[in-house]
């Protein structure tokens, strides 16, 4: 099954970048952002689309990387991996040019051998620009100018899953920040199935609960885990947290409309 367009908040890697041309701005976007995959018969395909909503062409050459998520630095990209689906993976066409206005296909086959371990495979399928390039430029203390140059590119996060395998998610605690006001929930998934989940949050302090509200989508990596934000001060409920003892509890989400799939959750924490 693929996965359809996600929102840009699932944490996963940017969907549309602008970019900079020599002369002007090509607008360009890719879906959907994430492809989850079974093999069938020890294969599994799928097709990525590339849409430029600007006036000039858009070139691009495309390639792929493993990667992992880092509970603290988010998504990073990695040399080699026990999880890398790059060796099984073809795709068409390796560069591309989309005209003004147009879209064009990427289409991929992932063949797995059935002496690979069962598990999850999975790696970036990268889109970047031959050409659009901008500089950012640092003023030092020293009045010395310090310049740096950007290739934009877009991405898609392909998961390919091999046998009988699932997610297992577990909330060992909370974390909360009184310099930022920034609470978050450590989620550990030690199944062989990334997942994106959807937090359900209840903040409560001394019985009386002082908000209730969604999570943004964050995909938790097979055998890792991530930190998870409880936006609870919100513009309809503007809330400080002061020193005491706090409940948080509620359920994690995914699957269709991320409710049909729960894991409960209810842990403490303490603000000295």
């Amino acid at each position: 099954m693929i996965n359809p367009l996600r929102p840009l908040t699932t944490g996963l890697i940017l969907a549309s970048l602008l970019l900079f041309g020599n002369t002007a701005k090509a607008n360009v976007g890719i879906s959907p952002m994430v492809i989850e995959t079974e093999l069938n018969r020890g294969q599994a395909q799928g097709t990525i689309t590339i849409r430029n909503t600007g006036e000039n062409d858009f070139r691009a050459r495309v390639y792929t990387s493993p990667f992992t998520y880092d509970p603290e630095t988010g998504i990073q990209f990695l040399e080699s991996s026990a999880n890398d689906l790059t060796p099984y993976l073809q795709f068409s066409p390796r560069e591309l040019q989309v005209p003004g206005s147009n879209e064009r296909r990427i289409r991929f086959i992932a063949r797995i051998p059935p002496s690979a371990p069962d598990g999850e495979y999975r790696a970036m399928i990268f889109t970047e620009n031959l050409e659009a390039t901008f500089q950012e430029t640092e003023q030092s203390q020293g009045d010395v100018t310090i310049g740096t140059t950007i290739i934009p590119r877009i991405g898609v996060a392909v998961y390919v899953r091999k046998g009988n395998i699932s997610h297992q998610l577990s909330t060992p605690e909370a974390r909360f920040n009184p310099e930022t006001q920034t609470l978050q929930l450590l989620v550990e998934n030690t199944g062989l199935a990334s997942v994106i989940a959807q937090g359900n949050w209840t903040l409560r302090k001394d019985g009386q609960t002082l908000y209730t509200g969604l999570g943004i989508p964050t995909t938790i990596i097979a055998n890792g885990s991530r930190y998870l934000t409880v936006n609870y001060n919100t513009p309809e409920n503007p809330l400080t947290l002061t020193p005491g003892n706090y409940e948080l509890s509620g359920h994690l989400g995914s699957g269709v409309n991320y409710n049909s799939s729960r894991t409960p959750f209810r842990v403490t924490f303490t603000i000295p």
